[in-house]
């Protein structure tokens, strides 16, 4: 009888220091669990941050730029009479047609007007200038079948 006392004392025993290791190991573990997703949720927090930071960087940029293009015939490095400017935007930002005001115009200008630190061109924009210098311009014109005025 003692021996199955002390049996199902070492047992007991046995089984609550499996327990209680199992829950000191699972608390340890929870515990490392709870502080990585803290700092992982901290460095996302800062990753979004910094993203949203440069975005709004950027996008003041890019408005920046557009509006330069838009004011450039009124700048002083313009060397074309602003009325002789036409914008357009995209893929190109502006057409100028030099001596246009005074009834004459002498040539046709296509013009890119880049600002801020990438002042690359893009890939189409690369290709229409080469269209250019190898002369792939033409004139089209359009009229309207029948000839009436609407």
């Amino acid at each position: 009888m003692e021996t199955t006392l002390l049996i199902i004392v070492i047992l007991v025993t046995a089984v609550f220091l499996i327990l209680l290791s199992y829950f000191i190991i699972r608390w340890r573990l929870e515990n490392r669990f709870r502080q990585w997703r803290e700092t992982e949720l901290q460095l996302w927090q800062l990753e979004k941050e910094r993203a949203q930071r440069e975005a709004i960087t950027q996008s003041r940029a890019v408005l920046g730029g557009k509006f330069t293009e838009q004011l450039a015939p009124y700048l002083p490095e313009f060397k074309y009479d602003p009325t002789e400017a036409r914008f357009i935007g995209s893929p190109i930002d502006m057409i100028v047609f030099p001596g246009l005001s005074s009834g004459d115009p002498q040539e046709i200008v296509i013009m890119e007007i880049k600002s801020g630190k990438s002042r690359q061109l893009t890939p189409q924009q690369r290709k229409i200038r080469q269209l250019i210098e190898d002369g792939m311009v033409r004139w089209e014109l359009i009229e309207r079948p029948g000839g009436e005025e609407a």
